[in-house]
């Protein structure tokens, strides 16, 4: 147990989600024989009671650093003060976490709570003259502290998203807060770092099966590092001999040593059934275009875009309530484009609306839920695509903002 507790200690601090030190260090605490934190504090003595009220095994609590922070403290005041919880819209947080609780103080009580019906409690730490500190995610796991990490940097992820994508909205409404302008204007210096190099990627054509699997462990370990992705979801997927590689789902894109299944693309193997939920997605794209390799992952601005809609035209529609699944409108975000569908083979399926998509452009952003690309021979071009796209989705998202302020 203290090995996977300072596993994901440093996964977050790795995605600069927390810090090495002081009180944006996370805190991980795991069940085996006896109760483990890889540090001690104020928040373990209340977080110790919940392992024997719950029957879980692990906890994660984490006060996300800057900017992180200040976003997910401005949405839990809003919470607070409605007296409803956080509700994100993007796909992750409809599928796994459907909203966010919050509770004023770090109190045993509040927190378990919240946990019996959610998979993560946000803590806004309001002291008794009012005032907050630094406010934390609370996460908890049964099996193991990769769930509370996974949560924890999902619920992030999603906050992030919201703040963007509520400040456009509210903008072009007229009634973005004085408080939303400040904290915009503060992350400004990190929105306008320029973005790091490309990564030197295994070159195609890659010739043998041992080689795709080291190209896509690769791609998929520099996906997480450059930060384009939601914790570590996304997927990845090469063609090579009339076999599909596709990671299996629920692997991690950073750890995909063993599970990355190989699928005839004659149906002729059960291996299929471990594969990725969008499995067929990627097999219509690949029957669809001259690529060999597919490369999801989740963008934070090239999510945020997919849900800009304007608000009058969008009062207007009649499916402004299920936006991700139908969307009738052709649209798209600098020439790349956006389309509806849900994970899986249903009737509103990624595997209807992604593959068309993909005769269009060498990238398609899914609604509220991240961007595909493809390349030839090898990852590099995906990779590249995914980079672009993200780095030109967050100046046109910059671009919106100054118009409608100026």
């Amino acid at each position: 147990m203290d090995q996977l507790i300072n596993k994901y200690e440093a996964k977050l601090i790795q995605a600069g989600l927390g810090e090495p030190s002081g009180p944006c260090r996370p805190i991980v605490g795991g069940l085996d024989h006896s109760l483990a934190w890889n540090r001690t504090g104020p928040e373990t003595e209340v977080l110790a009671p919940l392992f024997s009220a719950m029957a879980i095994n692990s906890l994660v609590c984490l006060r996300p650093t800057a900017p992180y922070g200040r976003i997910i403290g401005f949405l839990a005041d809003q919470a607070l003060g409605s007296g409803k919880p956080i509700r994100p819209t993007d796909c992750e947080t409809r599928t796994f976490l459907h909203d966010l609780p919050v509770v004023p103080e770090l109190s045993t009580e509040q927190i378990q709570k919240e946990l019996r019906q959610r998979k993560c409690v946000i803590v806004a730490d309001h002291n008794k003259a009012g005032a907050s500190a630094a406010p934390a995610i609370v996460a908890h796991g049964t099996v193991s502290p990769e769930q509370g990490f996974v949560v924890a940097s999902s619920v992030v992820f999603a906050c992030f998203v919201k703040f963007f994508s509520d400040y456009l909205t509210l903008l072009r409404a007229g009634s973005a807060t004085d408080r939303m302008h400040r904290l915009y204007d503060e992350m400004l210096p990190t929105l306008t770092q320029p973005p790091p190099e490309l990564p030197d990627l295994i070159r195609g054509p890659l010739d043998t099966e041992e080689a795709v699997y080291a190209a896509m462990v690769q791609a998929g370990r520099k996906t997480v590092e450059y930060g384009l992705v939601d914790s570590y979801f996304g997927n990845i997927s090469y063609c090579r001999n009339n076999t599909l590689y596709i990671s299996q789902t629920g692997s991690s894109l950073d750890e995909l040593q063993g599970c990355i299944d190989p699928v005839p693309l004659d149906g002729s193997s059960s291996a299929g059934l471990t594969a990725s939920s969008e499995l067929t997605a990627h097999l219509e794209t690949v029957a669809r275009t001259s690529a060999n390799a597919i490369l999801h992952g989740h963008p934070r601005f090239s999510v945020i875009l997919s849900m800009d809609c304007d608000p009058v035209q969008k009062q207007m529609c009649k499916f402004s309530d299920r936006c991700h699944t139908h969307c009738p409108k052709e649209r798209s975000v600098n020439r790349i484009p956006v389309v509806p569908g849900e994970v899986g083979t249903g009737l509103t399926g990624l595997c209807h609306t992604l593959p068309p998509a993909f005769e269009r452009a060498p990238g398609v952003i899914v609604y509220g839920h991240g961007l595909f690309t493809i390349g030839k021979n090898d990852f590099r071009e995906a990779f590249a695509i995914l980079m672009d796209v993200e780095t030109r989705c967050q100046k046109t998202y910059m671009d919106k903002v100054n118009r409608l302020r100026n």
